[in-house]
């Protein structure tokens, strides 16, 4: 595998932002506006020490795998803090676009902008392509992701097993709505990433989010 591209994606829509310091990179999360909690862990879990050829026997090519305490990103998640990403990108344009599978509508803003008032608390009445936030199903080639600030749930389905998902609802309306009647299904795969830990998926593996908290992460994308 090599590595083709690389995106930092900062999901803060969800949850209204407080003007107080914790340690949390100033992403505030209230608890009256959590709709969604953590929930239980049936990815492999694997410490700093998994060595390269370790990683590309067991996980690679054939199942997900979620890797604690080998993070080193102290200076990025510094300049990750809300203060410091308003004060040095608040100006810049950012591209929004609707929380379904598909992408069909886009809308530019300024970054500054969007954290200030387009920041709000999930609605299970709403659709993909409105407030709301996480991403709804999807696939494409593998990938890393690694959870800076914040809490993010993740669910994963082998290529071979198309979920049962409307391409146009939410995570959160699948969680309410789907996920009691298919969380014991031996297909699903899900995990509730820390800040600092990290999950890969392999090439075409059907995988969806949803933000516990305001959160910040980056994702590689690498070819197959």
């Amino acid at each position: 595998m090599r590595i083709i591209q690389c995106f930092v994606l900062i999901n803060m829509c969800s949850l209204w932002w407080a003007q107080q310091p914790h340690n949390d990179g100033e992403w505030v999360t209230k608890d009256r506006d959590r709709v969604a909690k953590p929930g239980p862990c049936n990815i492999v879990v694997q410490d700093g020490s998994l060595t390269q050829d370790e990683f590309l026997e067991r996980y690679a090519y054939s199942k997900p795998v979620v890797i604690k305490g080998a993070s080193h990103n102290q200076l990025f998640k510094s300049r990750t803090r809300r203060s410091v990403l308003l004060n040095n990108y608040g100006h810049m344009t950012v591209r929004l676009s609707s929380a379904n599978s598909y992408s069909y509508a886009k809308k530019d803003m300024s970054f500054k902008d969007y954290c200030n008032h387009h920041i709000h608390p999930q609605q299970l009445s709403a659709l993909g392509n409105g407030p709301g936030t996480g991403v709804p199903f999807h696939f494409h080639g593998p990938g890393f992701a690694e959870t800076i600030w914040g809490r993010k749930r993740w669910f994963m389905y082998p290529p071979d097993v198309e979920p049962k998902f409307h391409p146009n609802c939410t995570t959160l309306q699948w969680l309410m709505e789907v996920y009691p009647d298919v969380k014991d299904n031996p297909n699903l795969y899900e995990c509730t990433l820390q800040p600092g830990e990290i999950v890969y998926f392999p090439d075409k593996w059907w995988h969806a989010t949803l933000n516990i908290d305001s959160s910040v992460f980056i994702s590689t994308f690498l070819s197959p």
